[in-house]
């Protein structure tokens, strides 16, 4: 199994792992809109992705966007997405992907990852507390919608 960070080359491949992704969450399939939005991530180089694949055949993804703490002055990574395909499932790519996104960050000199995931996935709870992630509850989170 190889973890690599995506490119241009890798669209079509990412792109039906997201879009599946985003039926996961409810979402209408729409492979076009799907491959449009990440290639102008990739373009912008606003977010950062890494694939998993077991010769040539795509697994899963992790898509991590920056922001940053400014108590500590330093770049936080967004852990925005994580899905892994049904036949790549039980077979650690999701722990490889979570471990591969700490190791990026970490060069990076992020000070930390951040996630949120639905409270009722328990499985992707079980393998995040796993890997050591801390489930927080210091701060309560709010959400804006702005867009209709």
């Amino acid at each position: 199994m190889q973890i690599e960070t995506a490119t241009p080359d890798h669209l079509d491949q990412v792109a039906t792992l997201f879009d599946a992704y985003r039926v996961f969450y409810e979402q209408p399939a729409d492979l076009a809109a799907a491959r449009a939005f990440l290639a102008e991530r990739l373009a912008r180089g606003d977010s950062h992705i890494l694939l998993a694949s077991d010769a040539g055949k795509a697994l899963g993804f992790t898509q991590l966007f920056a922001s940053w703490s400014s108590v500590s002055m330093r770049t936080i990574w967004i852990l925005n997405d994580l899905f892994v395909a049904p036949g790549g499932r039980r077979r650690g790519v999701g722990r490889l992907l979570l471990r591969a996104a700490r190791d990026f960050a970490a060069g990076t000199g992020a000070v930390r990852l951040e996630l949120s995931t639905q409270k009722t996935n328990l499985a992707a709870q079980t393998l995040y507390e796993s890997e050591g992630w801390q489930r927080e509850e210091k701060f309560f989170r709010y959400q804006l919608a702005v867009a209709r």
